[in-house]
């Protein structure tokens, strides 16, 4: 028997203990050491975005491998390894054309239509985010799983699986950012702040960081922002202007899931200026599009999803940049709590205390 955190919609979170089967073929189980909360975990607890229950949450994770099934070949029983939701069969269009984050696989169990979780009642336990990661073990695809050193610390390990990649990903990947150009991040939390290391890698400037609570403005500046500005009070488009020579912002990442972020990303652009969403609002909210506007002034306007992360290429180049020091991530981590401290540990992450609280296990 193992403990996970299992969740019905509208009830506390309640630390139980649960069975896990064995890895079937392709599959990989991974003994959990450390789990960070995201907001995506939170949508899905609150019911935001429906699914079946119970549900075990959690998805930015690494561990160490318990055991393979047959035919795994990207892990072994020992390897230590971030734990993504991202999976992709490398076979499909999407894999083929160089866009995994993208795969249009079937994985029955990320999907959560099969399950190897089931309660001391027999019942199954969804997967939740494709990982079910706020568990002592977990089983995924061996595509979800990438190798790291034995000596990179585990929980910093498990902001590589989402926060960090979408972030960063957002602007090295899907916008292709190039040096000099002007960035305003909308969102200083952990996503956010990622945005802002993606922009100071890629060798933009100015970079401007964007938030309501200045705690975040002063780490935005600690991860690179050459300015910050509290949106709250001060006019954003008239600031933007006047720290991009009159213009505007080339780029604009709006990584809060806030349809008024991005209309207002909208204001920041110059002319020919790039919008990337990135933060996911509630799943039927939608934003006026200026449409005249959009054509006069050639605005480009991408979603982001993960940061079109290439897993198996991208993670190893993080590990590699935060061991030459040039990539922050102990920074994001603000407290460390045990699996049965998570209501406390979610109740923190949503009062604006911290960048990523992070659940430890034994």
């Amino acid at each position: 028997m193992q403990a996970a955190v299992c969740y019905e919609f509208g009830k506390p979170l309640v630390v139980e203990e649960i069975d896990i089967d064995s890895p079937q073929r392709g599959e990989v189980k991974v003994r959990t050491v450390a789990t960070a909360i995201c907001h995506s975990d939170i949508h899905l607890l609150r019911g935001d975005w429906g699914g079946t229950v119970p549900v075990v949450a959690g998805h930015e994770s690494a561990g160490i491998v318990e055991a393979v099934g047959e035919d795994v070949t990207l892990a072994k029983p020992g390897d230590h390894v971030v734990v993504s939701l991202l999976r992709s069969c490398g076979r499909c269009y999407y894999c083929m054309t160089g866009s995994p984050h993208t795969c249009e696989g079937d994985f029955p169990l990320a999907k959560g239509t099969q399950s190897r979780l089931h309660n001391g009642r027999g019942e199954s336990l969804r997967h939740g985010i494709a990982c079910a990661a706020f568990a002592d073990y977990m089983i995924v695809d061996q595509s979800q799983v990438v190798k790291v050193p034995d000596e990179l610390p585990l929980d910093r390990a498990a902001l590589l699986a989402c926060g960090v990649i979408t972030g960063l990903g957002a602007v090295t990947n899907t916008a292709k950012v190039p040096p000099r150009s002007s960035v305003v991040v909308i969102g200083a939390g952990g996503v956010g702040l990622n945005a802002v290391q993606g922009a100071v890698l890629s060798g933009a400037h100015p970079v401007i960081a964007m938030d309501l609570l200045d705690s975040k403005l002063a780490a935005a500046s600690i991860f690179g922002a050459t300015h910050t500005l509290n949106a709250g009070r001060a006019d954003a488009a008239e600031a933007v202007r006047e720290w991009t020579w009159g213009r505007g912002a080339d780029y604009v990442f709006v990584t809060v899931g806030s349809t008024a972020a991005i209309a207002q990303g909208l204001t920041l652009l110059r002319r020919e200026g790039t919008l990337v969403v990135v933060g996911i609002p509630e799943h039927t909210a939608t934003v006026a599009l200026p449409a005249a506007h959009t054509v006069w002034n050639q605005w480009r306007i991408l979603g982001s999803s993960m940061g079109s992360t290439r897993l198996q290429v991208d993670v190893p180049r993080l590990v590699q940049l935060y061991q030459q020091g040039r990539l922050k991530l102990d920074e994001l981590i603000t407290a460390r709590y045990p699996l049965d401290q998570i209501n406390q540990a979610i109740a923190d992450v949503e009062a604006g205390k911290a960048l990523r609280n992070v659940i430890t296990f034994a």
